[in-house]
């Protein structure tokens, strides 16, 4: 069971991890064993809260395929436990990310304040270009 937060827990069963092979440096190592870690998480056939779920598939992340399944690969560490700890860190995390509801907006009036001050703004800038304006004596040389 993969705990993200009070109410929400992720089984395991749910998770696909597959062991593949890391890129980039490490020397043979490398090219005989499969380090690194890759998962995936179908969002719509799992168990969470549905309002979870419609706001993990609303989410613009490359990490969620069009089908709706997170792709998580992790290779920073050399051993494959440690990949796969990571791996569910980070779906720990983007679950997280979306667990609370984002706030309402409350529309609010802006004061009389500060509307003074902006109608006294645009009248100190309009005398200023105003003052740049051509008078009717100037010949322009």
């Amino acid at each position: 069971m993969l705990f993200v937060t009070q109410r929400i827990s992720i089984p395991l069963a749910e998770i696909q991890l597959d062991a593949v092979r890391s890129s980039g440096a490490g020397g043979q190592n490398v090219n005989k064993t499969s380090t690194a870690v890759q998962l995936r998480f179908d969002i719509a056939a799992s168990s969470l809260p549905e309002d979870v779920k419609a706001r993990l598939l609303a989410l613009s992340d490359q990490r969620i395929t069009g089908d709706g399944v997170v792709v998580l690969r992790a290779q920073e560490e050399r051993s494959q436990e440690r990949n796969r700890q990571a791996a569910l860190a980070r779906l720990s995390q983007l679950v997280r990310s979306v667990a609370v509801p984002p706030r309402k907006r409350k529309a609010t009036r802006p004061t009389l304040g500060s509307k003074r001050r902006r109608l006294e703004q645009k009248k100190q800038r309009s005398a200023i270009k105003a003052s740049r304006r051509r008078t009717s004596g100037w010949d322009g040389g």
